[in-house]
């Protein structure tokens, strides 16, 4: 028996072993802490629960015009959502005048839905019914308190632009000037619902306005936010949305955890059982190929999704399929009269085409789909590709390197040990 080789062989177990615990439950020694992976890696909509909606444009805009259109719209909404603190949201173009969001993890996603989806158009409308600014000319709002005799209410800051503050002071010094009350007020308008209409009372010159009114703290906040990201450059119909509460977001993950988990052991029962020494080195090589996956995962920041785990769990069948084609072919090279050494480097060799041809045009596929498709799709390609990638790096190289290094080991002719 080789000492040096024993060593190393229970070093690599080692290794891997605590590479798999820290994955599972975490590590902290000190100053030192890692959580564990599954707290690490963002959840998809399917999992973290929360809401998507598909909005489309009602215009009749065509080509380059509709483009610039739809770009500037995916800008106002990627400010409205920032607004909201949702945390890396989903803002795609689905078609030529439809738009996919996605948000995770939102606390009252009928709210999101309402914000994402409103045109937002502000307008200063004096009582002859002229448009005095709009929405535009805001460069900043903000939602804050203001005193009044029945204590501090909440109200939305406005601060205007260069353009605007001179269109505002012009308006409120001739509006201000008037004897009749009634033609004193400044209607703010929001898609065309007043929602504020205060009566000048002396000109307003230094850029700023306060929208004030009946709002809850919430809805001023949402109201500053709406006006801060802009108007939407045209009009957005929600197709369909759907929300997703996290408990049932959080039992589907659970449930496919577990059905991956026993996918998982019955393959390396399977690996051992018809295959001995091979079977063992295979069920090393999946461990560290699902480790490469998860921790890949984690800091490429891939979203995980119900899809993405069926994505993962196919190429955890890719990759036993490739060692069953490369241990089949040892077994027959054994066979044949070879020894143990000679067979795996010819089972290897053998094998490593159709191992190739399989992995390859299934990552072509892979790349296929997260390039052309969208949302659950995506997540599907994205974890696809990786696993390939493992799988390959796994098959190929790694369990190579182990059955191998068994064999040093041993210096066996027990060919039985080999599943032959």
């Amino acid at each position: 028996m080789n000492m040096k080789k024993t060593l190393l062989f229970i070093l690599i177990i080692a290794i891997v072993g605590l590479a798999s615990y820290t994955a599972l439950y975490g590590i902290e020694m000190g100053k030192v802490k890692i959580t564990k992976v599954r707290d690490s890696i963002d959840l998809g909509l399917d999992l973290a629960g929360g809401v998507y909606v598909i909005l489309e444009a009602e215009t009749d805009l065509q080509g380059a015009e509709l483009q610039r259109a739809m770009d500037q719209t995916i800008m106002v909404i990627n400010k409205r959502v920032d607004g909201l603190g949702v945390a890396e949201p989903s803002i795609v173009k689905e078609s030529s005048k439809r738009i996919r969001v996605e948000l995770a993890g939102i606390g009252n996603p009928q709210e999101a839905i309402d914000i994402i989806g409103k045109t937002a158009q502000l307008q200063f409308i004096d009582p002859k019914g002229n448009e005095v600014l709009s929405g535009k000319n805001v460069k900043n709002s903000e939602a804050r308190f203001q005193q009044t005799e029945f204590g501090d209410k909440p109200v939305v800051a406005l601060e205007f632009d260069k353009e605007g503050s001179k269109k505002f002071a012009d308006a409120t010094t001739e509006l201000a000037g008037k004897e009749n009350v009634g033609e004193r007020i400044i209607y703010i308008m929001l898609d065309g619902d007043i929602i504020s209409s205060p009566i000048v009372e002396e000109p307003i010159k230094d850029g700023k306005g306060v929208i004030s009114g009946e709002f809850t703290v919430e809805e001023a906040n949402n109201l500053a936010n709406l006006i801060r990201a802009g108007a939407l450059p045209v009009e957005m119909k929600a197709l369909q949305s759907r929300v997703i509460g996290p408990t049932l977001g959080l039992k589907a993950f659970e449930k496919s955890i577990k059905a991956g988990g026993i996918a998982i052991l019955f393959i390396f029962l399977f690996m051992l059982i018809f295959y001995r020494v091979p079977g063992l080195t295979a069920n090393i090589g999946l461990t560290i190929y699902v480790l490469i996956v998860v921790y890949s995962m984690k800091y490429l920041g891939v979203k995980l999704t119900l899809p993405g785990i069926a994505g993962l769990i196919l190429s955890i069948g890719m990759a036993v399929d490739a060692n069953v084609l490369i241990f089949e072919r040892i077994k027959e090279e054994i066979r044949n009269g070879k020894s143990i050494r000679a067979s795996i480097d010819h089972g290897f060799k053998r094998a490593l085409t159709s191992v190739l041809d399989s992995n390859i045009t299934t990552l072509i596929a892979g790349f296929v789909l997260y390039y052309f498709g969208i949302g659950p799709i995506k997540g599907f390609g994205v974890t696809l590709i990786l696993g390939i990638i493992a799988s390959m790096i796994t098959s190929v190289f790694i369990t190579k390197y182990l059955l191998k290094l068994t064999v040093e080991i041993s210096n066996t002719k027990n060919t039985k040990l080999y599943g032959v």
